[in-house]
């Protein structure tokens, strides 16, 4: 998909803060544990360098983060879930917020869920799948640093995590921020779900 139109929309913390958009742009939101490479994997597949922040220090993103692509899809940054150096209320306060937010989104038409090849993984990204799946949400399982794992080994290492999240190796895009692997790929398959 060529990219015209890249940009920050807004963040929130609250509900009130959501965007809706009756009949208006699918959202798309990118999940996934915190320093995973959600961040980077946004800036990659819109052609941008700082669109999403990014950082080394793991959860970073506090907030729902909007963004408009093309006037046609809206990008949802959700904040990285799991180990963070941030204040254990802080963090709690975050999952009631997400869930808000993807509970009954009639907008909200992908999850894509980010896993990091050489992690693979967790009982949380089981469950959030299995959530997705019974309520109805399409979800596209991603893997970033995938420039980081030997060559002969991705393969493996992608029907071992297909095996753990109970999914189809079909249904697992692998990616790298650095190399731009999977970019065409996984924009093909936001065509195919979304219809855009």
């Amino acid at each position: 998909m060529k990219i015209k139109k890249a940009e920050f929309i807004k963040g929130a913390t609250t509900p009130e803060g959501f965007i809706k958009n009756p009949g208006g742009q699918a959202q798309i939101a990118f999940s996934g544990r915190s320093n995973v490479g959600k961040s980077s994997l946004i800036n990659t597949i819109v052609g941008r360098k700082k669109l999403a922040r990014t950082s080394s220090t793991p959860g970073r993103t506090r907030e729902i983060n909007f963004f408009n692509i093309n006037d046609a899809l809206i990008f949802v940054d959700l904040p990285g879930y799991g180990y963070a150096k941030v204040p254990k209320e802080m963090r709690k306060s975050w999952r009631p917020m997400v869930d808000k937010y993807l509970a009954g989104n009639d907008d909200l038409k992908l999850v894509i869920v980010i896993v990091d090849i050489r992690r693979g993984p967790e009982e949380e990204e089981l469950s959030f799948l299995m959530w997705l799946k019974e309520n109805g949400i399409p979800a596209l399982v991603v893997t970033t640093k995938s420039d980081k794992e030997k060559r002969g080994k991705i393969a493996k290492r992608v029907a071992d995590i297909a095996k753990t999240l109970q999914c189809s190796p079909d249904m697992i895009v692998t990616f790298s921020s650095t190399t731009g692997m999977g970019k065409d790929k996984l924009w093909s398959k936001i065509r195919e779900i979304v219809g855009v």
